[in-house]
């Protein structure tokens, strides 16, 4: 697993014209937490925020974190919010972590082998991917960036719930850790059928030539 560095600076100023100004300033608002310890605020360099987040192993692996230059310390991303029009992260929430306690996070799936299956070359078939994360939790050493989910071998009928996706070791589905295990296993990969719609024209088409010779001879009797 890669493991990313970001540098951070303290800040002292909060509140809402604060963060307005530190990103005029071009300067994310970071709160960092967690560990037991106080919550701190610091900023971030925005343009080195916008190359880290390229990757998508970033919102999935341990970051090495350090502040003003002082000491190195381990943590997740846990939130990050954007602007809903502009390509602009507006805050950022990290978690301190350490080696002796579990963590949760979401992590990808990545699909394989989905054109290749018997589902994905059929024109009559679609492949219907519900899900696109999965919640996990682990020791921090047992992060995985991404969960592979094989569906090469797909066919028109099938469907693979939660409980079908092989785990690393010592990652657990945090949806098997509430109990019940089967009213929790929900569907992420599913097929269903390609329905097409007959037109009125397709319709008349397909009727007999004796079938229409005999309407119109119906009608020529009245």
């Amino acid at each position: 697993m890669a493991m990313f560095k970001v540098e951070a600076e303290i800040r002292e100023d909060v509140g809402k014209g604060a963060s307005r100004r530190l990103r005029h300033a071009g300067l994310v608002p970071v709160v960092l937490y967690g560990g037991g310890r106080d919550p701190r605020n610091l900023t971030i360099n925005h343009n080195k925020v916008l190359r880290l987040i390229e990757d998508e192993a970033f919102f999935s692996s341990i970051i090495e974190f350090s502040a003003d230059g002082g000491k190195k310390q381990k943590v997740v991303l846990k939130d990050m919010q954007r602007h809903p029009s502009k390509s602009v992260i507006m805050h950022m929430d990290f978690m301190r972590v350490d080696d002796k306690h579990e963590i949760v996070m979401n992590v990808p799936l990545h699909f394989e082998g989905g054109e290749d299956s018997p589902a994905g070359k059929s024109s009559k078939v679609m492949i219907d991917y519900q899900m696109n994360e999965v919640e996990i939790t682990c020791f921090p050493k047992d992060l995985p960036e991404f969960i592979s989910v094989d569906v090469s071998k797909f066919e028109k009928g099938d469907n693979l719930h939660l409980s079908d996706l092989t785990m690393p070791e010592g990652v657990t589905l945090v949806a098997f850790t509430h109990g019940d295990d089967e009213a929790h296993d929900a569907v992420v990969v599913s097929t269903s059928a390609i329905g097409q719609v007959e037109t009125e024209e397709s319709a008349e088409a397909e009727v007999a030539p004796d079938q229409v010779e005999a309407t119109k001879q119906s009608g020529d009797d009245e």
